[in-house]
């Protein structure tokens, strides 16, 4: 079986972007994002809401196309809709059943793009096996939470940790299993 694996930069104070979807204050090189970008090469298919697809847009990403050329897109939304969209990027409601099945088919890890609501949607029904943290050294105060305004509690399992020059650190956890939802 698959696992899904919630890949996604953070702040110390656990967002994953500041007021108004600000990412300014996150790390754009470096050797910790070098890592993200070569561990980005294993994964084969990539998850994300509507809005963290669309949130590409600002950094031109073109409607309908992959965001990642090398993956498999699927875009969990009832609303976004394409003319004329890549072979690789298919949008599907929102299904714990396609999920499910995504996870059973043959393929590489499975990797969550951003999406605070999505991953806290995904984490609160036992979806998310692995989170892996991009941690930079900054506070934003506010902004979109690391699992947006779901409220679930999960033990998790810290089985890797890698520091930066620049401060920043990856650190990987194995999910266990839902307490509380």
């Amino acid at each position: 079986m698959r696992k899904i694996v919630y890949y996604v930069a953070t702040s110390l104070d656990g967002y994953i972007a500041g007021e108004n979807d600000d990412v300014s204050m996150f790390a754009v090189g470096g050797e910790g994002v070098e890592q993200y970008m070569y561990d980005l090469q294993s994964f084969d298919t990539v998850i994300m809401g509507r809005r963290t697809y669309e949130f590409g847009y600002r950094f031109g990403l073109e409607p309908g196309q992959p965001a990642y050329p090398h993956m498999d897109h699927f875009i969990y939304s009832s609303s976004l809709c394409f003319d004329n969209a890549n072979d690789q990027v298919k949008v599907v409601p929102p299904d714990l059943n396609h999920l499910e099945a995504l996870k059973k088919e043959c393929g590489s890890e499975i990797y969550l793009c951003g999406g605070g609501n999505f991953a806290g949607w995904l984490m609160k029904n036992g979806l998310i096996d692995e989170v892996k943290l991009k941690v930079n050294p900054i506070i934003l105060g506010g902004g979109i939470r690391l699992f947006g305004e779901h409220k679930v509690q999960t033990k998790l399992k810290m089985v890797y940790c890698q520091s930066y020059p620049d401060g920043m650190q990856i650190i990987t956890f194995e999910v266990g299993h839902v307490l509380n939802n």
